[in-house]
């Protein structure tokens, strides 16, 4: 079981994504007033804290939102997981639909440090049950693919 320590979106895409604390998962379409949400299979990423952490070596700025994650979480390696499995969040429940992305056009945490922990560490989800996810929730496996 995790904790989620930062929600977060962005109005616009190609802007930096910024923690909301709070915000509203809807079924099949992503984080409301999310510029990236949609029906696709991408509609929520998520991203461990403790992998950001790590990544910063506590001596670079980084914000939550920084690598275009929804929600940071910390206790679970996301990046371990199988495509297919169950994560409740808050009251919501999301199913895992990708590990990593490809880095287009390298972003600016990339153009800023030389790296980015999205494509490799990141995941995304879609969204099968809706509800409210905010900072200090539990996160969980439910079901493992």
């Amino acid at each position: 079981m995790g904790m989620v320590r930062a929600v977060c979106i962005s109005e616009k895409k190609g802007t930096a994504k910024r923690n909301v604390d709070t915000a509203e998962l809807v079924v099949q379409h992503g984080l409301k007033g999310d510029a990236h949400a949609g029906n696709g299979h991408r509609q929520v990423s998520l991203l461990a804290y403790e992998k950001v952490k790590a990544f910063s070596g506590g001596d670079i700025q980084i914000a939550h939102g920084d690598f275009g994650e929804n929600i940071v979480a910390d206790g679970i390696d996301f990046a371990r997981l199988a495509i297919g499995t169950k994560l409740r969040c808050g009251n919501a429940l999301l199913e895992v639909s990708q590990i990593g992305k490809e880095c287009h056009n390298r972003c600016a945490i990339f153009n800023r440090m030389g790296d980015c922990i999205m494509p490799r560490e990141g995941i995304f989800g879609v969204v099968l049950v809706g509800g409210t996810v905010k900072t200090g929730d539990t996160i969980e496996i439910e079901v493992l693919a």
